[in-house]
């Protein structure tokens, strides 16, 4: 069973800096309906202004995971990191017993977009950690994020997957376990997975699936989260 979660449906926050949307529950925006899925509990696609971003803002026990789509982040920390991440860049923070970041836009001129993803950890009171990979230059289906770091992923506190697809003008058959629950979202362009058409910003539960088969017209890049049940 696949079950849409419309791009124009999300919640929407705005400011004179920042505006998202949110596939699911966060901060003002509250839908019972939609808490999330299984561990994956925040997809913000977030769009900052020229010079502006999150000031320093704690967190404790949970995987988040940022993924840059356009534009770069300036991310600093209470661990003592100062990094930089552009298009195509994807960092994990395990917040764990608790940290403090911020998030900037440091480009004058360009805004940033990126998603931010949280996934709950398998146990709270973890160590925090920090870590970044550049994916920039992958195509095709690429894990990025798993709980044992396997083919170059980054490592999660959870049993869940991210894999990336970077897909042009084609169509693919994908396996997937039908016992595992799984979401995809799409974040530029369009596609179509098992005859249900898909566009920028739409996500998708998939319950019971073991084949994708996904039809792309143009340049899409999309996320697809492997995560428990």
């Amino acid at each position: 069973m696949i079950t849409i979660r419309s791009s124009q449906a999300r919640g929407v926050f705005r400011n004179e800096w920042l505006d998202s949307r949110h596939s699911f529950s966060f901060g003002h925006y509250y839908d019972p309906r939609y808490m999330g899925v299984s561990t994956l509990r925040v997809v913000n696609d977030d769009r900052v202004a020229p010079g502006a971003g999150f000031d320093t803002h704690p967190h404790r026990d949970m995987e988040i995971v940022s993924y840059v789509l356009e534009g770069r982040i300036e991310h600093r920390d209470t661990l003592g990191n100062r990094a930089y991440l552009s298009a195509g860049e994807v960092q994990v923070m395990s917040a764990g017993t608790g940290i403090m970041h911020s998030e900037y836009n440091p480009d004058e001129q360009n805004s940033l977009r990126f998603l931010q993803l949280w996934i709950l950890p398998e146990r709270k009171g973890l160590h925090p950690g920090y870590a970044q990979k550049d994916f920039s230059d992958s195509k095709g289906v690429t894990l990025i994020v798993s709980p044992d770091g396997r083919d170059g992923s980054l490592k999660i506190h959870q049993d869940a997957e991210i894999r990336q697809l970077r897909l042009s003008h084609e169509s693919l058959e994908l396996s997937i376990v039908p016992e595992r629950t799984h979401y995809l979202q799409i974040a530029k362009g369009a596609l179509s997975v098992n005859g249900m058409e898909m566009q920028a910003g739409d996500g998708a539960e998939l319950k019971g699936e073991s084949l994708l088969e996904i039809e792309v017209p143009m340049d899409v890049e999309a996320l697809l989260f492997t995560l428990a049940d």
